[in-house]
């Protein structure tokens, strides 16, 4: 089965070889990059809580964070992340998602410091009244995407930039959140990762797999 990877090319390949020993044809085809938008420390002094919701939000707040208070992770992919660059998350949600994370974050939360990429949903700042801090910026690409059956997607932004790019593969998302997103970009979700990490992925696209052996 040919499955086109949609990280960018630098994060992609801990998922392109595992996806190849799963016994899968992998076609890298990058459709977000990431960029960095500041060397400014991130202060998290008089916070109870900074919430982190990416793997490359993780990396920049290791990055860029001073005086943290305790971290909670969007999901265990997340919590995985902060953990390789140093920290740990002091809460995952059971519902690896932004509403679950709302709706499981201890109350009261307390000041509490949203960080999140540039243009990241508002709804849980508003919702707890916390700061928001932008740590990165996703840039959309528009390569030529190959034909496929099926395509690897991470996030919502990587769901949206597929579709604009043309791509009509089913899609394997990593949760809730980026199956809505390629819904609603048209694109047909043919599973979604249960646990929403790099395994999730690699075992949701090999039931696919699996499921379609005659």
């Amino acid at each position: 089965m040919r499955v086109i990877v949609t990280r960018p090319r630098a994060q992609a390949g801990p998922l392109v070889a595992a996806l190849r020993a799963a016994g899968a044809e992998v076609v890298e085809c990058p459709v977000v990059e990431i960029e960095r938008i500041s060397d400014t420390p991130v202060d998290g002094t008089g916070y109870d809580w900074v919430i982190v919701t990416s793997a490359n939000g993780a990396e920049e707040l290791a990055r860029r964070g001073r005086n943290l208070p305790p971290i909670a992770a969007v999901g265990p992919g997340t919590a995985e992340a902060l953990q390789a660059h140093g920290l740990q998350a002091a809460f995952i949600p059971r519902d690896s998602s932004q509403d679950g994370l709302l709706r499981e974050l201890p109350r009261p939360a307390g000041r509490v410091l949203f960080a999140a990429a540039e243009g990241a949903r508002r709804g849980p700042v508003e919702e707890l009244g916390a700061d928001f801090v932008a740590l990165y910026r996703t840039r959309q690409l528009r390569p030529s995407v190959p034909d496929a059956d099926l395509v690897v997607l991470a996030s919502g932004s990587a769901a949206r930039a597929y579709a604009e790019a043309g791509g009509k593969a089913p899609a394997v998302t990593i949760g809730p959140q980026t199956s809505e997103a390629a819904r609603a970009a048209g694109i047909e979700v043919a599973a979604e990762a249960t646990r929403h990490d790099l395994d999730g992925l690699v075992a949701a696209v090999r039931d696919v797999m699996d499921s379609a052996m005659p």
